[in-house]
């Protein structure tokens, strides 16, 4: 936490932005500016400052969202929809990073195997990134669920899973899910479509090496969520300066040290559309893998 007194948001005249984080002094030089930037804008809804929370979490950010402690989450999809089964928040808008508001899952294999598709991996290893991925875990499983087949954690990538089961193993990153495939230590990956298409964690050496086997629908990159019992008015204008933001230069450097943002959209109807399918998908995992 980054200096924030308890119970923050009682205050009314205080707007509490919250993240989930484990570096919390990076994401607070990250997330500082916009609350500087938003909160004199809304002086108008008796909005006069702004504070920060962070959460170690997504437990303890739906412990504070529900005790009014954070008012305004920044979250990816799947953290998002934990948070409205957990504690009643609300989508606020979708967050469009790096000009990209919506992104698919992407499984891959090496070309000299026989997967051709997601069945083709029972008995098989899958490397994934870790349980706080939306693309790199959460989606994964979800579509391994619906196609009708049985995930299986192992502790490393040499552990082989039941002949009928889909053995996962959580590699950390995406440069070490695509080492893993390439090096053969495991049979499959999967990773978002933004960072397939990034040598940086797909070298390209590594990428004409391999095929992918299965996409995913497309979901949204990230959302801004409100807390439930917000001051309708707090609600309304907050999403007002955050709709305008983009198109205001004062705002510029500060959307870009919020996780290189590019604007925030409302959301549509095939938004609303993939968060159903994403929270059913959640709701699946946890209740049938974890």
């Amino acid at each position: 936490m980054v200096g924030v007194p308890a119970y923050a948001s009682e205050d009314a005249h205080v707007l509490v932005l919250g993240r989930i984080s484990d570096d919390p002094n990076a994401h607070y030089a990250q997330l500082k500016p916009l609350l500087d930037y938003v909160v004199p804008r809304m002086r108008d809804v008796g909005i006069t400052e702004g504070r920060i929370l962070m959460a170690r979490d997504a437990q303890q950010m739906a412990s504070y969202l529900r005790r009014n402690r954070v008012d305004w989450v920044t979250e990816t999809a799947s953290t998002a929809v934990q948070l409205q089964q957990r504690a009643a928040a609300r989508p606020l808008l979708l967050t469009e990073r790096n000009g990209v508001s919506s992104y698919h899952t992407v499984f891959f294999a090496r070309h000299d195997n026989r997967i051709q598709g997601l069945q083709d991996l029972r008995g098989r290893t899958l490397a994934l990134q870790s349980t706080a991925s939306t693309s790199a875990y959460m989606v994964p499983m979800t579509e391994l669920l619906d196609a009708g087949l049985a995930p299986e954690i192992l502790l490393a990538p040499s552990d082989r899973p039941s002949p009928d089961r889909v053995g996962y193993v959580f590699a950390r990153s995406e440069l070490n899910i695509a080492s893993w495939v390439h090096k053969g230590m495991v049979d499959a990956g999967a990773i978002s479509s933004i960072d397939w298409q990034d040598p940086k964690r797909v070298p390209e050496a590594f990428r004409a090496d391999f095929r992918v086997i299965h996409e995913s629908a497309p979901y949204p990159r990230a959302l801004e969520l409100v807390r439930a019992g917000i001051d309708p008015k707090v609600e309304a204008r907050l999403r007002e300066v955050l709709l305008q933001a983009a198109d205001d230069p004062a705002a510029r450097d500060a959307l870009k040290l919020f996780f290189n943002t590019s604007r925030f959209m409302a959301l549509d109807p095939a938004s609303e559309q993939a968060l159903d399918a994403l929270r059913k998908g959640v709701q699946r995992v946890r209740s049938e893998v974890e």
